[in-house]
């Protein structure tokens, strides 16, 4: 299954609404791409960076492929998240992530990623409310990370997420 395979939900949405201008050069990550409209959106923003998307499902990876070529974005670099080269770094994460995965699973994903940001990057993500939105705001602030409520709308909060140099994400 593809989350959001009829078009643009609703968080994601509230995210590309809410975050500010990406870098203009350098890694920007869609973690948890789907059919790729972040990374569209992040690749059409900024056409001289290299927006690197990736997911799990080997489905949603090829969705988003097509997606960049049908509209032409040669910038967008779609592959499963095992794929990537593990030394590589980020200077900015947009991300509607999958919550639904679990908290344990959720908290290793975004561990795993945040920790890969350029030092003074930012992610963004865009939580449910009444799917964990605060408690996961809690737990990035309890390990260190700046976390600030962009904006909450229509049940969504958008958290810019910027681990500093003490930031333990790995803390149980």
């Amino acid at each position: 299954m593809v989350f959001a395979r009829k078009g643009l939900d609703a968080g994601t949405e509230v995210l590309l609404d809410a975050v500010p201008r990406p870098p203009v050069r350098g890694n920007l990550l869609d973690l948890g791409c789907g059919t790729g409209a972040i990374a569209l959106a992040l690749a059409t923003r900024s056409p001289e960076a290299t927006v690197h998307a990736v997911d799990v499902n080997p489905r949603a990876v090829e969705l988003c492929r097509l997606n960049a070529q049908r509209n032409g974005l040669s910038n967008v670099s779609c592959s499963l998240d095992t794929e990537l080269d593990p030394d590589l770094t980020f200077d900015v994460i947009w991300s509607n992530p999958p919550i639904r995965i679990g908290k344990e699973e959720l908290h290793r994903l975004l561990a795993t990623w945040l920790s890969r940001l350029s030092k003074g990057a930012t992610a963004w993500l865009v939580v449910n409310r009444n799917l964990g939105a605060d408690s996961l705001s809690v737990w990035l602030s309890e390990r260190g990370c700046n976390v600030d409520r962009a904006t909450s709308k229509r049940g969504f909060r958008v958290l810019g997420v910027t681990p500093t140099p003490e930031a333990d994400l790995w803390r149980p």
